[in-house]
């Protein structure tokens, strides 16, 4: 166990501190063309609708529009999941949550996480000689191994799962304060007791709890200085870097500085999305200052927006769901509809990435994983199988052409989470299971499983309106195709190294900056 301790004791020491002296910064292996640095911002929640460059009703994201006018958008990308933790373990690890065994959300109670036998990006990349950080959201469980510290990621600075799983004293929109502590000595307080309704939202770095609650109203600045501060001192080390940045916006509870007088209209959602693109702008800022020429830069999201939450939710552009808002629900988060899965990208490298380019390649988070491993010359993990693909032959302006069949798992608003029951093929997509999740109104729409698959050309259809008819030609001709490659992904993954999560739950894991867990409160900086 003693390198348990060793590591322990590395990651528990803070960032501005004794981090990097502890750390080896001098290059090993190969020589010739460096290896690039790589910094990945996953926005929360947010709609494809919310990056102005994608539609043109919105106007708050001018430095994420500037971005992709000197880079390439992608205008058919997608996340892997239509809802958090599986989304992020698809994106570490480049393989659907059937496969990685991260098929709905962790807790706060949660005793696993991310399978311990699934390899990260951030471990592959550690190996091949990068210095790694997290800044931001993990969600991919807190407890013991299952830590960023312990999954690749050298420094650590966040919140372990959403922003509105747990109270704070800074609560935003959408979300109740934490209950303030009775002042007493301590004496006759029952242990059982606590004077929250919920455990407060904790900060950690590292290892260590430094805020519990955390204050909202300044995370976001913090997460900026930290991943500033961050390439700043890895571009100087002769050492490429990988910095995963998952950001709390656009989910709720939103949290804007300075607060605004009038919050309950749009005003507050539009203010959020521009506070989130200037915390995006400072890193691209840092980019381009120290290490500009060799950094690739990729921004996403991590599912659509969330519509049960009205004016505090994002817009879905043209991508509307009609097919199931005339069911009822929400054709959004939690579905396999567009607006649940189909989400912004931008990516910027200048001289390697062409500038204000639209690429119309059918791609996803998953080749996120093998892109960024062959881009830094390392070598996929063995003996399993990936469902991305390396899409630097996109990213370079040399092809057009991405993946031709994508999955998009069950995640919530119906069916079995994690199983495939949606199909794109091209430019059709089929429906074997359809619902919609909680929508503005209250409403959900019904689970409806179609042994004949709904299937729309989004070419034509792109709002998913009226699904072709079962005896049109074109139905007919497309769906062999769909049968044959659901059938085989699905033989394909039951002969798979496939993992399966731990999703117990167990109070005593509670994250608790108190070791008695008495009061979960503590401000130490």
């Amino acid at each position: 166990m003693a390198w348990l301790f060793l590591k322990v004791l590395f990651v528990g020491v803070t960032f501005s501190g004794l981090l990097y002296p502890l750390m080896d910064f001098s290059i090993s292996g190969k020589t010739g063309v460096p290896k690039p640095n790589i910094v990945i911002i996953l926005a929360d929640d947010m709609g494809w609708g919310d990056l102005g460059a994608n539609w043109a009703e919105t106007t708050d994201t001018t430095n994420l529009d500037k971005m992709a006018s000197e880079g390439m958008r992608f205008v058919d990308f997608h996340a892997a999941a239509s809802t958090c933790s599986p989304s992020r373990a698809s994106l570490l690890t480049g393989r659907l949550g059937l496969r990685n065994g991260v098929t709905h959300n962790f807790a706060v109670t949660s005793v696993g996480g991310l399978p311990l036998n699934e390899t990260t990006l951030a471990e592959v990349l550690q190996q091949a000689g990068y210095v790694t950080a997290m800044i931001g959201k993990w969600h991919l469980g807190h407890h013991g191994s299952y830590h960023p510290n312990f999954r690749g990621f050298d420094y650590y600075f966040g919140i372990p799962y959403s922003n509105d799983m747990g109270c704070t004293d800074t609560p935003g929109y959408n979300y109740p304060p934490c209950p303030a502590c009775p002042q007493s000595d301590g004496l006759g307080r029952n242990p059982e007791r606590d004077c929250y309704t919920d455990i407060a939202l904790p900060l950690y770095e590292n290892l260590n709890i430094v805020a519990q609650p955390v204050n909202l109203s300044s995370l976001a600045q913090r997460y900026a200085e930290k991943a500033v501060e961050f390439i700043g001192q890895a571009s100087t080390s002769g050492r490429p870097f990988l910095l995963y940045v998952g950001l709390a916006h656009m989910h709720v509870p939103l949290s804007v500085t300075p607060p605004l007088e009038n919050p309950w209209n749009r005003s507050l959602y539009r203010a959020s999305l521009r506070e989130m693109d200037s915390l995006v702008g400072q890193i691209k800022d840092k980019v381009d200052c120290t290490a500009k020429e060799n950094t690739l830069l990729w921004f996403t999201g991590d599912n659509g927006p969330w519509a049960q939450k009205c004016e505090l939710s994002g817009s879905t552009g043209s991508f509307l769901g009609l097919w199931q808002t005339h069911q009822g629900g929400s054709p959004a988060k939690q579905t396999t509809w567009e607006g649940g899965h189909r989400v912004p990208a931008l990516a910027y490298w200048p001289g390697r990435v062409p500038a204000n380019v639209t690429s119309t390649a059918l791609l996803s988070m998953l080749d996120i994983f093998p892109t960024a491993i062959a881009l830094a010359g390392a070598s996929l993990p063995p003996d399993r199988s990936f469902d991305g693909l390396d899409a630097s032959d996109v990213l370079f302006g040399r092809s057009q052409t991405g993946h031709r069949v994508l999955f998009h798992p069950n995640s919530g608003a119906a069916g079995e989470y994690g199983m495939l029951q949606t199909v794109r093929l091209d430019r059709h997509k089929a429906f074997y299971i359809t619902g919609g999740a909680k929508a503005c109104d209250g409403s959900t729409g019904p689970e409806q499983h179609h042994a004949f698959p709904l299937i729309f050309n989004l070419e034509d259809d792109d709002a998913e309106a009226v699904p072709l008819p079962r005896g049109s030609p074109e139905y007919q001709a497309v769906l062999p195709e769909i049968t044959r490659v659901l059938t085989d992904v699905l033989r394909d993954i039951a002969d798979d190294n496939s993992s399966r999560a731990d999703y117990a739950q167990d109070p005593s894991v509670t994250p608790c900056c108190n070791l008695y867990q008495i009061a979960c409160r503590c401000q130490v900086v």
